[in-house]
């Protein structure tokens, strides 16, 4: 992820003029020194060409018109004035099929779904002990070979296991995640454990706080085997301990920033995992290793007890392996528990094995236009939903007429240095395993120099993209959109809090790696972009494909 980023110090009465030639190094290192701040000179060096590029961003954006009534993005919430949504839940009508059996090769078992699992545990045909010990056993096996584990929460899951299994003995059910092991990122906190954020300045950190996403789980009854992997700080796929492999292919990493939820569901290791995303962390990981990753609507689940990246573009979703997984674990996961100023409680009225014919499904036609070999999967999706009898509307994604300048890069940069203020300040930064120029250490360097003025100028142009997002979303309940490729969907739905689940597709023709479909929905309907997706995958096979190395 690039961040850009400049050295206009408005605030202070030092401004510069946007010419390439008339910004120096040493301009730069005199800057530093007025926010107590001081940079080698191989730091100037790397960060100098950000300076430069930025620039030309910060000129298209004075471009802009912006009239004084525009307000400071909402940030801490995606609705616009006038919205109104449903408060009314409705009961969801799960079906479980009592007629599941255990397989005669236990191993199939890592790729029962949640519902299949319910059925066994619920018809007592296997303990959650049990489930819980071929789940560990799998993560001891394959964790170190995949590198997505930091740490196996083996005394508590076994405690939590027993619990479930004593709880139904006594005629009590939690519902359909009573027992089923799972793994959680490692940035949510859990008393008892450490929470390294994956980053080498906090291998060792304990927080005394249960996360919020951790609470709602072990209420349903679920059971915490592990926690996994990400990259340092929520970027990529590179963690203290190495890189996070992709399970299809070990030659290649899982992508980040949840790369361990990813690749463990993936594999097989757990039934689903937690992850999060600021900027394509659950879509992007989930798109390489071939999981279905909801991004919910920003908001949706509190973040109470993760680490924070970026308040205005923080969210918890679930990594599974189907939509209907996914579904079952949106719906004890979602809502708030009064900490987090942005999380609200909405309905989640999701109808498991929905007739979506009726439903207005549009896809991004300027994106499809962009890919030239037609024969690629993306085309393919098309053509099921058209199987399936949906009248699929051609539109225009809102892309390059509302997104005339790089909206995100300004407000990822600096709402992430914010965050880690005294790493940047400390030089603790400099323990960090990466130190590229895309890497966070210069990134949050580089943030530095990026004046008030236009972050907040930026997040005021990011309040008229919301509008003009919802203009067009609201006409149709999902447009389908490519996970890769040209376009910015990805960095806008970020920025609006549109949800998104992504799904796999098949696999590319050049690396036969996993690809993967976007299903962007309006504010708070989870239920219906996730009705879509399992519609999808009942009629394709992709969500049962699993690696042969984890079978």
């Amino acid at each position: 992820m690039r961040i850009i980023i400049t050295c206009l110090l408005l605030s202070l009465g030092l401004f510069v003029s946007a010419q390439d030639s008339s910004i120096q190094k040493k301009d730069l290192i005199s800057s530093a020194k007025l926010f107590d701040l001081s940079f080698t000179t191989k730091e100037i060096d790397t960060l100098y060409s950000d300076v430069i590029d930025n620039i030309a961003n910060f000129k298209a954006m004075h471009n802009l018109p912006l009239a004084n009534s525009v307000p400071l993005s909402m940030w801490q919430t995606p609705v616009l004035p006038g919205m109104h949504f449903n408060e009314v839940q409705k009961t969801i009508l799960w079906k479980l099929d009592n007629t599941v059996q255990l397989p005669a090769n236990k191993n199939e078992l890592a790729f029962y779904s949640i519902e299949q699992l319910a059925s066994l545990i619920k018809n007592k045909k296997i303990s959650s002990l049990a489930l819980t010990q071929f789940f560990i056993a799998r993560i001891k096996k394959w964790g170190d070979t995949l590198q997505c584990v930091i740490s196996i929460q083996e005394d508590m899951a076994y405690a939590q296991a027993r619990k479930a299994d004593a709880e139904l003995a006594q005629g009590k059910y939690r519902g359909l995640l009573h027992g089923i092991p799972y793994g959680l990122k490692d940035l949510f906190a859990v008393k008892g454990t450490k929470t390294t954020w994956g980053a080498a300045p906090y291998q060792n950190q304990v927080i005394d706080e249960d996360a919020f996403v951790y609470t709602k789980l072990k209420e349903a009854g679920a059971v915490l085997v592990a926690k996994f992997t990400l990259g340092a700080l929520a970027m990529g796929d590179y963690w203290f301990g190495g890189r996070t492999k992709n399970p299809w292919n070990l030659n290649y990493g899982s992508s980040g920033s949840s790369a361990g939820s990813a690749s463990a569901t993936v594999a097989g290791l757990v039934p689903f995992a937690i992850g999060t995303e600021t900027w394509g962390s659950i879509v992007s990981p989930s798109t390489t290793c071939g999981a279905t990753g909801l991004r919910p609507t920003f908001g949706s689940i509190s973040r109470t007890g993760a680490m924070a990246l970026s308040y205005s573009l923080d969210k918890v979703g679930p990594i599974c392996r189907s939509a209907a997984d996914a579904a079952v674990v949106f719906n004890y996961i979602h809502g708030t528990d009064g900490k987090d100023g942005s999380a609200v409680n909405k309905p989640f009225n999701y109808t498991p094995n929905k007739d979506i014919k009726k439903l207005k499904i549009a896809y991004a036609k300027n994106y499809f236009d962009k890919i030239k070999d037609t024969s690629r999967n993306e085309f393919k999706v098309l053509e099921e939903f058209r199987k399936l009898g949906v009248q699929l509307i051609p539109v225009n994604f809102p892309d390059s007429g509302v997104y005339n300048f790089n909206i995100m890069d300004v407000v990822i940069g600096v709402e992430c240095a914010a965050q880690f203020d005294e790493m940047t300040r400390l030089n603790i930064d400099d323990v960090l395993t990466r130190q590229a120029k895309n890497d966070w250490p210069n990134q949050f360097r580089t943030a530095r120099f990026v004046p008030a003025v236009e972050y907040i100028n930026a997040q005021r142009h990011r309040y008229t993209l919301m509008q003009k997002v919802n203009e067009v979303m609201q006409q149709y309940d999902v447009i389908i959109c490519p996970s890769r490729g040209d376009g910015n969907q990805s960095a806008i739905t970020n920025l609006t809090g549109n949800p998104v689940v992504c799904v796999p597709t098949g696999f590319d023709k050049k690396f036969n790696l996993p690809t993967g479909i976007s299903f962007v929905g309006n504010l708070y309907d989870e239920a219906t972009i996730l009705s879509i997706a399992q519609a999808f995958q009942k009629a394709t096979i992709w969500e049962e494909a699993h690696p042969a190395r984890f079978k």
